[in-house]
């Protein structure tokens, strides 16, 4: 029992729910490599470090000798997960869920090892089910119980609109369970509900239920909302070395430790005297450089990290600006070219406004010098160094 401890304690860590331990201490007593799932609907084509969470987790368990099956949800992705919506979300086309799987694959093995990954795709049997097979699994489940999901009920005691085929979401990913005789299945907290109906329909179908295990939803640069693309507060796995170092290093104290807790495969024992370390008077910004340079290390290499923190030193310690940088040509309008439109041209922001806003906060630099008029025309053929924020450069030409 003592390497069944071992195994618990190591599963544990970052763990936000458990249901049930005891059924998990008894699976993994039987000595069997257990069958663990996760599933990603395949709704953006990259994967950021909040996606990771999951997969470091993943990583545990197939270190401790058990097998992982990495669901891509090309079937349910075209129905669209409302996990969290208050409106109905767009279902993805085919050819989107084609593309984003095809791009998840690719990445997900910069954490799982390939020869212990089973990836598999839930249309292999949703696409097979009839219309017939369909009303008998809906008939497993009442409305009743989809009200009580939170984001469902909410959406109809405020009198916003749910559609049928939201209802089918859970059943299916619930029947993903069925299907892949799943011992183990990993989610974050959002997705207690859909995982709990795994269990329930297990029974129906004669199976052992599995064991649920829900993971914290990973706060993003900001340190208020989750890690999402769309509020830009991300740190993509596939972003430059030089770009993930420096939004890590952005990361407030407090969060780095959350930020270690989640994505670190440094052992707790190794945490824990970091964080005596701090409190006995030693600069967390140590700890932080060393959490970033694993990071990268783990989605580039150990010369990328390297480079990376040399980079951050002289940049942000020494004023210095990369040595490469994009550069563009852009056309002059009338007597020159707005210093919003070449940072929105550039791409260092998505439109004029949110340029606008940088100026008025003070973080637009030209030429090292930084820009407090917005109405400041760049003119002549010499190239300008623009800045947006700490991290973004570009090189701009008028022609």
């Amino acid at each position: 029992m003592s390497e069944v401890n071992e195994a618990l304690q190591a599963i544990k860590r970052g763990c936000n729910e458990l249901l049930l331990e005891q059924e998990l201490v008894e699976k993994l007593a039987t000595g069997r490599p257990l069958r663990i799932k996760a599933g990603f609907d395949p709704t953006a084509p990259d994967l950021h470090l909040g996606h990771t969470v999951l997969i470091n987790k993943l990583r545990q368990f197939q270190d401790l000798g058990h097998e992982v099956m990495f669901l891509i949800g090309d079937f349910t992705g075209m129905i669209g997960d409302p996990t969290g919506k208050n409106v109905t979300r767009k279902p993805l086309t085919r050819d989107q869920v084609i593309e984003n799987a095809r791009s998840y694959e690719q990445q997900i093995f910069k954490i799982l090892d390939p020869e212990k990954t089973l990836v598999m795709f839930n249309s292999s049997w949703m696409g097979e089910m009839s219309a017939a097979d369909l009303i008998a699994l809906a008939a497993k489940h009442t409305v009743a119980r989809m009200l009580e999901r939170d984001d469902f009920h909410k959406r109809y005691a405020s009198g916003q609109p749910i559609a049928i085929h939201e209802f089918l979401y859970p059943l299916i990913q619930g029947y993903d369970s069925v299907a892949m005789k799943a011992d183990v299945e990993l989610g974050g907290t959002d997705q207690k509900f859909n995982l709990l109906v795994g269990r329930e329909l297990q029974k129906h179908y004669g199976q052992s239920p599995q064991v649920v295990m829900t993971m914290p939803i990973l706060e993003g640069l900001d340190g208020v909302n989750k890690m999402s693309k769309s509020l830009g507060n991300y740190i993509g796995i596939h972003e430059p070395p030089n770009e993930m170092f420096g939004k890590l290093m952005s990361v407030s104290d407090d969060l780095m430790w959350r930020y270690i807790e989640l994505l670190s495969f440094e052992p707790l024992s190794v945490v824990e005297q970091w964080k005596k370390d701090v409190s006995d008077g030693r600069n967390p910004r140590d700890i932080k450089v060393g959490f970033a340079q694993e990071i990268i290390t783990r989605f580039h290499n150990r010369a990328a990290a390297e480079n990376a923190l040399a980079e951050f030193e002289a940049r942000f310690r020494q004023g210095a600006v990369p040595d490469e940088m994009p550069e563009f040509s852009l056309p002059t309008v009338g007597d020159g070219l707005s210093i919003a439109q070449a940072i929105k041209l550039a791409g260092l922001t998505a439109s004029t406004s949110e340029a606008m806003r940088m100026i008025d906060q003070g973080g637009i630099k030209v030429n090292g010098e930084k820009v407090s008029d917005k109405g400041l025309l760049l003119k002549g053929r010499d190239p300008f160094v623009i800045q947006v924020g700490k991290r973004k450069f570009a090189r701009v030409s008028l022609v």
